[in-house]
This record gives structure tokens, sequence and C-alpha cells, in this order.
């Protein structure tokens, strides 16, 4: 992003989640700091997401201290740091390890990466997926992907999904989410059928906090959204797709490298497009 314009960097640099530009009075960015912490809350509380609370706090730190360093250092302007919170307590949730190193890189490497993996204007990836798959792809031995569901526990699943639901209907968004929920268990039916595993193993996945992040913080980001309705729907389906396509080949993380394979190339072929 070095040669762009202040104003250019200033425009997408707020990503991590359902901003969006509805009518709310209050701040999208802060509606979905706290649908975040809830998940946060109730997952430590019913399936025990975290082990160590000074990784969570470490990659919040880090997240908040790049994204003021940086954009006041790039823009000249102090960023809200709404969506830097969302980024580190991302990493702090999804990432498993007994060190505190992957959750600071991790979450160092999201903020830098809106700020250099730039494509006329836009980064291509969302932060906190590019984040956490570099580091689990880098060291898969020392990094894993948190993997638990919410069990018999799912009525904190129905009160994550019902809040996250009215926060992206005003945010605009919730159309990604529903395309991506509907994909994921349709083609979850698909999988049973060519593995020949039961349905509802395959679709059990969706009720953990992984899917609950995916699905209201990633797949629907703003700043790493194609520009049309109908594209994000598209793109929403062919990130389940690709999903199903790596589980087939049982590549682990498979929902994290599909979002990672798939949204940037949507976003490339979006901005060619407009021009």
């Amino acid at each position: 992003m070095m040669g762009e314009s202040k104003a250019a960097a200033v425009e997408t640099l707020g990503s991590d989640g359902p901003q969006g530009s509805g009518s709310l009075h209050i701040d999208p960015r802060y509606l979905s700091s706290g649908l975040i912490t809830l998940i946060l809350v109730l997952g430590q509380m019913y399936v025990g997401i975290l082990h160590d609370l000074s990784q969570l706090f470490t990659a919040i730190a880090v997240a908040l201290a790049a994204e003021l360093a940086l954009g006041h250092l790039l823009t000249g302007r102090w960023l809200n740091p709404a969506s830097a919170y969302i980024t580190g307590i991302s990493c702090g949730i999804l990432l498993r390890s007994l060190y505190l190193w992957p959750f600071a890189i991790a979450s160092l490497l999201s903020i830098m990466s809106k700020y250099v993996l730039r494509y006329r204007g836009r980064h291509l990836w969302n932060p906190s997926n590019l984040g956490i798959c570099v580091v689990l792809f880098a060291a898969p031995g020392t990094v894993a992907a948190l993997s638990e569901q919410w069990g018999n526990d799912l009525w904190a699943m129905a009160v994550i999904w019902v809040l996250g639901s009215v926060i992206l209907w005003r945010a605009k968004r919730f159309h990604v989410t529903f395309t991506y929920a509907v994909s994921f268990v349709a083609l979850a039916y698909v999988r049973s059928l060519l593995t020949g595993a039961p349905f509802l193993s395959e679709v059990a996945p969706i009720t953990g906090p992984m899917y609950q992040l995916m699905a209201f913080f990633m797949v629907t980001d703003p700043a790493t959204s194609v520009s049309s309705r109908g594209g994000r729907i598209g793109v929403a389906f062919l990130v389940a797709l690709a999903e199903m396509m790596l589980r087939l080949f049982e590549i682990v993380n498979a929902p994290l490298y599909a979002l990672f394979l798939v949204g940037p190339a949507a976003m490339v072929f979006d901005l060619k497009r407009s021009d």
C-alpha cells in the first residue's frame, strides 16, 4: 500500500467483521465487537475454548498496537480500534498452541496484511483468516485450529445466531451468512453420499465456535467482499464448495483454507471487472 493515497488506505482498513452501512444508530463495528465477545464468553462457559487467557490477551494487544501504529503512520489518523479488536479476538479463539508467539505473529500478520497485500486500493484477504492460515501452514506441529463443537448446549449457539442474524440483517450482509450456512448443510449431505459417512457427522462441524466466527466475521467482511449482492452469494457458495472439496481430500482446517483461496481470487476478479 506504500504508493497509495491516505484516503484509499482509510477506506478499507477497518476490516474484519460485518461493519456495513445500515441505519443503526450504534456503529455496527461495536455491535460486531459485542457479538464476538459473546461468542467468546459462551464458548468458554460451555466448551472451554480457551486454555490460557494470556494467549487471548496477547493476540488482542498485538492487533490493537499494530493497528494504531500502522494506521497513524500511514494515514495520519488514529483508526477506530474495533476492527483490530475483532481480529485479535478471532486469532485468540481460533488458534491452539502451547506457546504465545503464534498468537502474536498471527495478529501482527493479520493487521499488516491490510496495509501491504493490496490491489487497486483494496486489501484482498480477510485479515484474521490470512494471519491464522499462515501460522497454521508454517508451523503445523506447533499450532492447530480450534475444533470444539457446542455439543448438547445448542441453545448457546441459537442465541449467537439470532443476535448475529439481526446484526447482519441491519448491516446488509445476512444473505452471505445464510448462503454459506445453507450451502454447508447441503454439501454435507453430498459428502455423506460420496463417503458413506453419516450425515450428522458431516454437518456437525457447523455447531462449533469456529463456524460462528467464519459465518459472522470472515465470510461477511465488507472490506474483502465483492461489490454485488449476487456476487457475494456466489462467493459464499464457492467457499462452502471449496471446503467440501478440501474435506474430501481430508485436509485439516478446510474452512479456513477455503476462504483463504476463494476470497482473494473473487476480489481480484471483481476489481478487474469493475474497470
